[in-house]
């Protein structure tokens, strides 16, 4: 089992800056992949980035390239994602997710369902 635990959402404005974090415990050294995805109201839940588990590899949605930053910190087990540029169609439930199965080409694993644990998720919410 691998329990997930993200922080640091919260309200910001356009245009600024917003880090969250999701510290992983249990059995993290089965852990390949992880992954950010967010969950705006009334709509599907959307991948936004990826990191293999040695930080090596780093694949973004189109939507958040060039904004959005996904990093690692093995020593605390912990990803990270910096979110720069912020607007309003970022406002989501942005949630931490984990792979344990096989991994593989992290372009090709951008699906809810590629994933086997979930955090609960923290709110962003970008006012304009």
């Amino acid at each position: 089992q691998v329990q997930l635990v993200e922080s640091g959402g919260g309200l910001v404005q356009a245009g600024g800056s917003l880090r969250v974090s999701c510290a992983a415990s249990g059995r993290t050294f089965n852990t390949n992949i992880m992954g950010w995805f967010r969950q705006a109201p009334g709509k599907a839940r959307q991948f936004v980035a990826n990191i293999n588990w040695s930080g090596s590899n780093t694949y973004y949605a189109d939507s958040v390239k060039g904004r959005f930053t996904i990093s690692r910190d093995s020593t605390k087990n912990t990803v990270y994602l910096e979110m720069n540029s912020l607007t309003s169609d970022d406002t989501a439930v942005y949630y931490c997710a984990a792979r344990v199965r096989t991994t593989a080409i992290l372009r090709s694993l951008s699906r809810a369902s590629d994933y086997d644990y979930w955090g609960q998720g923290t709110q962003v919410t970008v006012s304009s």
